[in-house]
């Protein structure tokens, strides 16, 4: 039995985002993407862009669901998905870390930080620096907040949806978001509007 996942969320935003990422990553080599739910951009992305070695990674639950996905796909640029994920023990940060070459030039998520809790999103950025090399780029695309406010009606209902479902999740403040990036070196250098509500916001370390 198939054991692949499908995002109907993933389907709608994969253009916009590639013609983004198309700017973004033509000088990168090697993305690690955090979070990569049922592997439908990984398999999109590396297939578009296949001068990016691109790696997937998330909760170990998901990744037979998205190792069937790349391995049905053929890329040679999109390897076998790493477990990877943000956790609070022993100390925050990204685990576990595979014992291979990290340094990634770039790092994309998406739809990420509104899932995890506050805590989780803490330790997400402070398990950057571990796998980013100097100069890297990180890439997080998902809907935030702006001075406290939402940026429309469709985002103050989902947020309310997301705290239903789980309390601890919920949109981001970009201004908080921010903060968290400062502290582990990295400066925002572009914040794309995306549809639906959503941004493509881009770190340099």
């Amino acid at each position: 039995m198939s054991q692949q996942r499908w995002s109907e969320a993933c389907e709608r935003n994969r253009d916009p985002i590639l013609a983004v990422l198309r700017r973004l990553l033509q000088d990168r080599q090697r993305v690690l993407e955090i979070g990569s739910g049922a592997g439908q951009h990984a398999e999109y992305f590396a297939a578009q862009l296949p001068h990016l070695l691109w790696q997937a990674s998330d909760h170990p639950d998901y990744l037979p669901g998205i190792a069937e996905r790349l391995a049905a796909a053929g890329l040679p640029n999109a390897p076998a998905p790493w477990p990877l994920q943000a956790v609070l023990a022993p100390v925050p940060g990204l685990a576990p870390l595979p014992q291979t070459p990290l340094g990634f030039d770039a790092v994309f998520s998406a739809n990420t930080l509104h899932i995890m809790s506050w805590p989780h999103v803490q330790a997400f950025f402070a398990g950057l620096p571990a796998v980013m090399a100097d100069d890297a780029l990180l890439c997080v695309y998902g809907p935030f907040n702006y001075n406290g406010n939402y940026s429309g009606d469709s985002n103050r209902h989902f947020d309310g949806w997301l705290k239903a479902r789980d309390p601890a999740s919920g949109i981001r403040d970009a201004e908080a978001v921010d903060a968290l990036a400062a502290a582990q070196g990295l400066r925002l250098v572009d914040d794309v509007a995306m549809p639906a509500n959503n941004r493509l916001r881009v770190w340099r370390r």
